[in-house]
């Protein structure tokens, strides 16, 4: 991996980035790990890389620590969690769904009414017919919660935000110093549900469909050597997907993880040459890869669910973020900064 600064320790802590995938209101899964991370005053957070959910909870996390350091960080996550919740409110029927689902299936929204109608319109008519408005509620609140110039100016924030120019296929990274409201609703754009985002001329989609989450800037633009790719999105599964809802949900998660393993395979071929010595002598140098996932717990989510912002789900998410990383902190926080705890060629190749 190509970069030329050299791990500094800050005030003696342990320095990692985070790489922050997307995944609607699994994303509160992310905001359980951060919250567990930044409570630990071992740690310090050098880069956030993030995409669509990922994305949103690494910039308010920022900006809640300019404003209040580890406490306000916290505190900036649970008051954005909590206003989605409230401005979305519970799914319509959702309760009336959950009576005949079972209780592994409880969370998944695949029965509700008002989801099935909302799903069938979007493949009917585009969201240029159905929201001629380009009402979007994360717009609301992220402009409420979030003082984009204050973080602007603060340049040795280092955010990275992705997402997919509609015209050229091309990927593009926001950072700190461009971080404007328009950067977060593009990286969290759904072609089906919104009008694509403008942005300085061009139009943007979510940024998953190319990067979930982007991991090159966080190699060649931190101090740090470690990544942390914080995992929503399931990458094995025991079984073969048989029924429609089942394989609808597979090509979803397949779809939103394409990209990260794709960069991945390519970082592992490079890590494969560092560990046997052929780079030696070049710009790149050793990276320490790691990873915080839940995949049997969210297994069990449908891509339903990333629709789903009951405050009771939410708050499921958030504590299975807490525990999973309060244990992966158990096992791992040794490794950190000595050597990577994740298999890149098993996992990726």
């Amino acid at each position: 991996m190509k970069g030329s600064q050299k791990t500094e320790r800050q005030g003696g802590r342990k320095r990692i980035n985070l790489a922050l995938q997307g995944g609607g209101a699994h994303g509160a899964f992310t905001w359980g790990v951060l919250d567990r991370l930044i409570r630990d005053t071992r740690i310090y957070i050098d880069g956030l890389s993030g995409t669509s959910a990922g994305a949103i909870n690494a910039t308010v996390f920022a900006h809640g620590f300019i404003k209040g350091g580890r406490k306000g960080a916290c505190d900036a996550l649970a008051a954005f969690w909590e206003a989605v919740s409230d401005h979305t409110s519970k799914v319509p029927g959702q309760e009336f769904a959950r009576m005949f689902s079972p209780a592994e299936d409880r969370w998944n929204v695949d029965s509700s009414p008002a989801f099935m109608m909302a799903d069938y319109l979007s493949r009917m008519f585009s969201p240029y017919q159905l929201n001629p408005m380009d009402y979007n509620p994360l717009r609301d609140i992220l402009t409420a919660q979030v003082d984009f110039a204050a973080l602007r100016r603060r340049k040795e924030i280092k955010l990275f935000v992705a997402a997919t120019n509609v015209r050229t296929c091309k990927l593009r990274v926001f950072t700190t110093e461009e971080m404007h409201v328009e950067c977060l609703l593009a990286s969290a754009c759904l072609p089906l549900t919104f009008r694509a985002v403008e942005f300085q001329g061009e139009h943007y989609w979510d940024g998953g469909y190319l990067a979930n989450p982007p991991i090159s800037p966080l190699i060649h633009e931190c101090v740090s050597k470690d990544v942390v790719i914080v995992q929503i999105n399931p990458m094995n599964r025991s079984d073969v997907p048989t029924s429609s809802r089942e394989i609808l949900n597979r090509i979803n998660e397949i779809s939103f993880n394409a990209t990260l393993a794709r960069e991945m395979s390519g970082i592992a071929t490079i890590s494969k040459l560092i560990e046997d010595g052929k780079l030696q002598d070049t710009p790149f140098h050793k990276v320490n890869f790691h990873m915080i996932i839940a995949e049997e717990e969210m297994s069990h989510l449908g891509a339903s669910s990333k629709f789903n912002a009951d405050w009771d789900f939410l708050r499921y998410l958030y504590d299975l973020g807490v525990s999973t990383t309060e244990k992966w902190l158990e096992e791992h926080y040794d490794h950190i900064e000595r050597e990577t705890t994740l298999d890149l060629v098993k996992t990726y190749i």
